[in-house]
């Protein structure tokens, strides 16, 4: 099946640059079989890529260890859903993940993009065939192809690495890399504007699915790294700054521009040129995250080992920015904006605001991200930027980002009016208020958590009048009863209201990050029927007892358990535990060094989340780490909000947008238009 593999990477390194090279020099307008042909090339890729896919999954599953990939990432007694896992575990694998799936991505967008928008499809094809023409050489050319075979055959393989091996570890991964991989789509699209010269909203509409697939894909993907990272690692936070944390974080957060500021350009012709960038910028902070990932200059728990592949990367980051910005350097005078803003107090003016919030914490991110290298380049010395720096800039930025949540849906296009203004913002404000005046009631003077509570207050506010409004209109035009109102309302507007649900599970991230600055922390040595006591933030007092430790032996590990009993207020709630583990491969031979398996249980209102650190001198006393990390569950509950909210916002189906002429008159030498695109 090596050979297989090996062979169908080949044919689609083949068929990825045929297929880019005609799409990307043009005879296809020419011919117009050859733009046929184009897209028939999109599929071979992928087919190819699928069969390379099937071989190496054929390998890992037959436990042929004399593939080097499955020997350094699986063992015997793994268990089967992290057998699956591995296929994504080590950086060969990785890329063959990447490969395809972006073929995959590639596929769909020939076969499911609408035919008023075939003009942009061969280069679309070239552009997501020339990337995977990429990833594909850099497995052939760069040392890292999957199916390399080794001289001998172990009897074993040394298995996943501990921290690895957690639910996460099949879920996290995959859903970063599709929402890094689907980047690529919306960016071919931009680029097949710049090409075909066709530079109306017809793109954005056309990849404006993907866009909100990749954003979709990228909030859920960093939202389970933090899950992960929270259970796995046994620090008891969700977010630390790390750079390859950030590294998603920022194309997230220039993604989450463009979707803004792009309805600006549907809604009034503006910011053109602006958006072009920001989907390049997006696209390049993607391979940008993937260099750090891959390159070891930066030291990070997540990263792959130290590798001469990052630059690859990097050299696919300076070809792809040089090319990208030249043909938008080209084409800049056919962007230039239909209308000018008209007043600050309008909502263009708000996502205008938005956009530079975004964009400035994106900014300081990659500013604290790179600083280690810069510094060591210019005084030859490594200096980290720590959390102080990243707290200290994007704490106001984010707050100002929140309250612009609010404000954004209140003010009407083009100027807002005094009267719009007390009629829109009294019910937000006085909700704001409120939540102001009950926090400080309940004893909270902490600037910044007041702040970020009262703005979610605000915010809440906001949404819930427009949703409001909508129904109550909907019960008064129509006679439904409530839910049938809200029902139909969110179905008739799905794009509207649907990121109005997008909005509230952010405000719910924030509360949860809120609810960590209140966070406690105790470590004890305890011997078995010793007890300790812990006070939450929120006044109660937790009663543990230590009962002692116990061994026993898994499929894959020897585990040390360590088990407290717990009371809140005296009430026994049960015991929790955590555990050292010792993996072993099918010889019983430790494979790596001992993991943590924190102790958890999750309420609403908080944490109580335990580490067991190990028993010292061989007794069964326990060193333990103790913390109350309040609102952490509200993290796993806002995702799912945000989440139900963007697949609203994506469903099929529903009214279509609708872009009617616009009536332009001639004053003083410009065309201004009378009509706007309407939704």
């Amino acid at each position: 099946m090596t050979l297989l593999g090996t062979f169908a990477l080949w044919a689609a390194l083949l068929l990825a640059c045929w297929s880019a090279a005609i799409a990307l020099l043009g005879p296809w307008q020419r011919r117009p079989s050859l733009a046929v042909a184009v897209t028939r090339g999109a599929y071979a890729v992928c087919g190819a890529l699928l069969v390379a896919t099937a071989a190496l999954w054929q390998g890992i599953f037959a436990h042929d260890f004399n593939i080097e990939y499955v020997w350094a990432y699986t063992s015997r007694n793994l268990p089967t859903y992290y057998l699956v896992a591995g296929f994504w575990a080590g950086q060969k694998g990785s890329l063959l993940f990447w490969a395809v799936i972006l073929s995959i991505f590639g596929a769909l967008a020939q076969a499911l993009t609408s035919s008023r928008h075939k003009h942009l499809l061969p280069y679309v094809a070239g552009v997501t065939n020339l990337v995977v023409a990429f990833f594909v050489a850099v497995m052939l050319f760069g040392h890292a192809n999957p199916f390399e075979r080794m001289a001998f055959t172990p009897a074993d393989g040394r298995g996943l690495n501990p921290q690895l091996q957690n639910p996460g570890m099949v879920m996290h991964p995959p859903m970063l890399y599709l929402g890094y991989i689907s980047i690529t789509i919306p960016f071919a699209f931009a680029i097949a504007a710049l090409m075909a010269r066709r530079l109306d909203t017809g793109w954005i509409i056309a990849m404006r699915k993907w866009a909100l697939a990749s954003w979709l894909f990228l909030s859920i993907g960093i939202t389970l790294g933090m899950w992960w990272a929270y259970v796995e690692l046994g620090w008891g936070g969700v977010w630390a700054w790390d750079p390859v944390e950030n590294a998603p974080l920022l194309a997230w957060l220039t993604l989450t521009a463009f979707l803004h500021s792009v309805m600006i350009q549907e809604k009034r012709g503006m910011l053109k040129r602006w958006n072009v960038s920001l989907m390049i910028g997006t696209f390049l902070l993607s391979i940008f995250g993937t260099f750090i990932t891959r390159s070891g200059v930066i030291a990070s728990v997540h990263s792959f080992t130290q590798s001469d592949i990052g630059y690859f990367f990097l050299a696919l980051l300076f070809v792809s920015a040089v090319l990208s910005f030249t043909l938008l350097y080209t084409r800049w005078p056919m962007l230039e904006a239909e209308v000018q803003l008209e007043s600050l107090l309008s909502r263009e003016s708000a996502f205008l605001f938005n956009n530079l919030a975004l964009v400035g914490i994106a900014f300081s991110v990659l500013w604290g991200t790179l600083f280690p290298i810069l510094s060591e380049a210019v005084k030859g010395t490594k200096i980290t930027v720590g959390p102080p720096f990243f707290d200290r800039v994007n704490v106001p930025l984010g707050l100002f980002l929140l309250l612009l949540t609010g404000i954004g849906p209140l003010i009407a296009w083009r100027k807002a009016s005094a009267a719009n203004l007390r009629r829109q913002f009294i019910v937000p404000l006085l909700s704001g208020a409120v939540s102001a005046a009950a926090l400080v009631a309940v004893g909270l003077r902490d600037f910044y958590p007041l702040v970020a509570l009262s703005l979610a207050g605000f915010v809440l506010g906001t949404v819930a009048q427009e949703f409001y409004r909508g129904i109550r209109a909907r019960m008064s035009l129509h006679g439904e009863h409530m839910l049938l109102a809200l029902a139909h309302l969110i179905a008739r507007n799905r794009r509207r209201y649907g990121g109005y649900i997008v909005h509230v599970g952010i405000v719910i991230y924030f509360v949860a990050f809120t609810g960590l600055a209140f966070k406690v922390k105790h470590e004890t040595v305890l011997l078995p029927g010793a007890v300790d006591t812990i006070r939450s933030p929120f006044g109660h007092t937790y009663t543990l007892t230590h009962l002692g430790v116990s061994q026993y032996t898994r499929l894959n590990r020897h585990v040390s358990v360590a088990t407290l009993e717990v009371r809140l207020d005296g009430e026994r709630l049960g015991t929790i535990t955590s555990e050292k583990r010792q993996y072993v491969d099918s010889f019983d031979q430790p494979t790596f060094e001992p993991a943590t398996e924190i102790g958890l249980r999750s309420t609403l209102r908080e944490d109580l989340y335990v580490v067991y650190a190990g028993s010292p001198d061989g007794t069964e006393a326990a060193r333990y780490t103790i913390m109350i990390n309040p609102l952490v569950t509200w993290f796993w509950i806002g995702c799912g909000v945000l989440t139900i909210g963007g697949l609203i916002t994506m469903w099929p189906g529903g009214p279509q947008l609708r872009t009617p002429r616009r009536r332009v008159v001639a004053q003083a030498g410009y065309a201004v238009p009378l009509a706007g695109v309407t939704e």
